[in-house]
């Protein structure tokens, strides 16, 4: 996996260890209950070869998210739908890996066809199973490393007791944080022109530059308060003020933004942007 720019890599090195930390608790998990007829083998034998298994089966499996996800974005294809195959592509090599382990210390040999597919669907029940637990995690709600805890707001303090001659100057209200505009660096500005799903990150695109935020959509939307916009994809969400021109290629309509930022237009949002005047 290829580090995102702008993120800081102690993020994708905590993800990296979080990811790993969970597969070898799913591998004791299944040492421990042994399915698929392991229970016959003693326990510190089990427990070994499915923490082996889980930790092999997160080099096969991991890589197919970001590819249903590029999927996604690019084909408007429904994710869950891509998972599902990117899920049995990937269980290919996993079950082809088991059995020749299995027939370790001898020389690998293929098993029957009948063999060959038990092996594939144990592991592709295994596989999805995990698949689904990872994508069903909410990673836009974990707050990244190193961010401080949240600090109750503090009460209301007595006024105190001075004459009008000495009593101090109003304070402006301080605008309460923006877990948005908080993640943003500095140089950035805060001129948001479109945001950008990217995995389980948030591309936020500034007329000055990009970065990326541990948030989701929806959430990011929800941080724009009155700024005018509209989710144009599943994955995009952009600003009315910064489209400079519509773009079409067939049925194909892609909104041109500052800095040669492309957004594509789902043709289920079509008529919707009709209706504002957008087209």
């Amino acid at each position: 996996m290829n580090s995102p720019s702008g993120l800081p890599r102690r993020n994708l090195v905590r993800r990296i260890v979080i990811d790993l930390a969970v597969m070898v608790a799913i591998g004791v998990f299944l040492g421990v209950i042994g399915p698929f007829g392991s229970s016959a083998a003693p326990l510190p034998v089990r427990v070994a070869s499915w923490t082996g298994f889980a930790l092999l089966g997160y080099v096969f499996y991991r890589p197919m998210d970001p590819l249903a996800t590029w999927a996604h974005r690019t084909l408007d294809l429904p994710r869950w739908a891509l998972l599902i195959g990117t899920c049995l592509i990937a269980t290919f090599p996993m079950s082809a890996a088991i059995i020749t382990i299995g027939s370790l210390p001898n020389a690998p040999s293929w098993p029957g066809l009948e063999s060959a597919m038990a092996t594939y669907f144990s592991v592709l029940v295994i596989g999805g199973a995990v698949t689904a637990f990872f994508n069903l995690a909410k990673p836009g709600e974990i707050a990244p490393a190193g961010a401080p805890p949240p600090m109750a707001a503090p009460g209301p303090m007595p006024a105190p007791m001075l004459s009008p001659v000495f009593a101090p100057a109003p304070v402006p209200p301080v605008p309460p944080p923006n877990p948005l505009f908080d993640q943003l660096p500095a140089d950035l500005g805060s001129d948001i022109i479109a945001l950008e799903m990217e995995d389980h990150y948030l591309r936020v695109h500034t007329a000055l530059g990009s970065a990326l935020v541990l948030m989701r959509l929806r959430d990011g939307i929800a941080l724009l308060g009155e700024l005018e916009g509209m989710q144009v994809h599943r994955s995009w969400w952009v600003a009315r003020g910064a489209v400079e021109d519509v773009l079409r290629d067939g049925r194909n309509i892609r909104l041109k933004l500052p800095r040669g930022i492309e957004a594509p237009v789902a043709r289920a949002k079509v008529a919707d942007l009709r209706d504002v005047r957008w087209l």
